[in-house]
């Protein structure tokens, strides 16, 4: 995976023309998807497809006069930064509310992406496309109006506050809830092995707290270096490794402060419900922010926390 910052001009300019196929077909996918039961909306997102697949033209144009007909692949997944959008154009019937918040953060990130390519550019013809492509971006009529105000509210303040809300889930709720879950889940077996094999609620306690301060520091820089958050809006790659650190951390604290306690048998009672609060907590966050009803995150998240919680209890025991 290459740097944004590594990559030259011929290679910003055959991302773009990548980008903007991809958006293309997924704006087509989007209208296909909503064609029977949203149709003004569906025409809506062809609209939006054409655009973009005129902007794909333009790019290539431009490409051909100045690096000649060989266009390399590079796609989103080639470069550090980019988003990885939920593939919905698998789920039916498509609900225009969860279209309509990915097509916000398609376009917030590809208004970036230009913004940025021009700081790295020096040829003035491509300096000009990319411009009025970012101008492009930047002065789209809001998703908002366009879908109407029958299914969403016009107000420039509603639509505001909805672009403030999905940059928090970026850049806060998406990092804190991965480490919570990891924290939560990944330090179930080493405490309860632990637990298990000594019932020395001490001796487990500190490989409880090792296994959570190891894993918070693990998380954390693993966010951090995950990308730089420029072209995405997830903010400073420190802050949300740092927001990824600390849940972890308090994830895996959570069910090792009862081994505070002298009683291993009371300990372990306690450290158990406690770990049941937390996977209900983590079902309850994804079904808040992140689009997922709350049965389906529970079903998740508890099956999965219980063959961790089972795995560790078996080794230990062993």
């Amino acid at each position: 995976m290459k740097a944004f910052s590594d990559l030259t001009e011929r290679e910003i300019l055959a991302l773009a023309i990548g980008l903007e196929e991809e958006h293309g077909r997924i704006y087509a996918d989007y209208a296909d998807g909503l064609r029977e039961s949203f149709p003004a909306s569906a025409k809506v997102f062809a609209e939006m497809a054409e655009e973009e697949n005129t902007h794909r033209r333009w790019l290539i144009e431009l490409f051909r006069e100045k690096f000649g007909e060989h266009i390399p692949l590079i796609r989103r997944h080639d470069v550090k930064g980019f988003v990885k959008h939920e593939a919905l154009w698998m789920v039916r019937p498509l609900g225009l509310d969860k279209v309509r918040k990915q097509a916000v953060t398609i376009e917030y990130e590809t208004r970036n992406f230009y913004e940025r390519a021009l700081e790295r550019i020096s040829d003035a013809s491509i300096r000009k496309l990319v411009g009025d492509l970012a101008a492009a971006e930047a002065g789209h009529v809001s998703l908002a109006q366009k879908l109407g105000d029958e299914h969403l509210t016009g107000d420039a303040k509603a639509e505001e506050a909805d672009a403030q809300n999905r940059m928090f889930v970026l850049q806060v709720v998406q990092p804190g809830l991965a480490g919570l879950m990891d924290g939560s889940v990944s330090t179930l077996a080493p405490l309860f092995a632990a637990a298990f094999a000594t019932h020395d609620p001490w001796q487990t306690f500190l490989v409880g707290t090792a296994a959570s301060v190891g894993a918070g520091i693990s998380m954390g820089m693993a966010e951090a270096m995950s990308d730089d958050g420029a072209l995405t809006g997830r903010g400073h790659p420190w802050l949300r490794g740092t927001i990824t650190g600390l849940m972890t951390a308090i994830g895996g604290i959570g069910h090792t402060l009862p081994y505070l306690i002298p009683d291993f048998r009371i300990a372990t009672m306690l450290a158990i419900a406690v770990v049941m609060i937390e996977l209900w907590v983590i079902a309850w966050i994804r079904s808040r922010y992140m689009d997922t009803k709350f049965l389906q995150a529970a079903f998740e998240v508890v099956v999965g926390g219980l063959i961790v919680f089972a795995t560790g209890i078996l080794i230990g025991s062993a």
